[in-house]
């Protein structure tokens, strides 16, 4: 069985962290996480291009494409499952050069994005899709820092314990998905 690394990111992702993981790795984030969606990144893709500021310091932050779901009586969040993050491949290397540091989303990444990842040295976790339940349990704060009138797709600040995931685009731009498959093959 392999063995789980635990990753801080108080609120940010430590540079030498980054370089030591290997696609493929097991991870359990603790920390603080800032959530996107598609209307949030849609807005700061704009705002970009008008040269307006961006209402968050994004400099090694971790993204988790979610729009969590309203907490029930005693909950901190609701269901938390990741998007799909290759809805958000147009905007990635504008959230890159803001200085992001890693993206939690769910499903595969190939072609020039993963070039974009290499290039920034920025990280790509995977989540359990199908699992928003048992993600939502994980985060033992939220609050909303930009964009309220987006509803679910604001711009949250999680805090999160263990949060599972398996690193799929290592800051070499090695690709999990593309590794394992080839060794299936052979």
């Amino acid at each position: 069985m392999a063995e789980t690394t635990t990753i801080e990111c108080r609120p940010f992702l430590a540079d030498a962290q980054k370089v030591s993981l290997r696609a493929g790795a097991l991870v359990e984030l603790s920390g603080e996480l800032l959530t996107i969606r598609d209307a949030t990144a849609r807005r700061l893709f704009e705002l970009q291009n008008t040269g307006a500021p961006l209402p968050v310091d994004f400099r090694g932050r971790v993204l988790y494409a979610v729009g969590p779901s309203p907490a029930k009586p005693g909950q901190v969040i609701g269901s938390a499952g990741p998007t799909t993050i290759e809805r958000f491949t147009k905007y990635l290397p504008m959230l890159f050069e803001a200085g992001v540091s890693a993206v939690i989303g769910k499903g595969e990444l190939h072609g020039p994005i993963v070039d974009s990842f290499r290039q920034a040295g920025a990280l790509y976790f995977a989540a359990i899709g199908g699992l928003g339940a048992l993600l939502g349990k994980r985060v033992t704060a939220a609050d909303v820092v930009a964009f309220s009138e987006l509803g679910p797709e604001a711009i949250f600040r999680l805090q999160v314990e263990r949060f599972p995931s398996v690193l799929i685009i290592d800051a070499a731009g090695a690709n999990y998905h593309d590794t394992a498959r080839n060794a299936w093959r052979a």
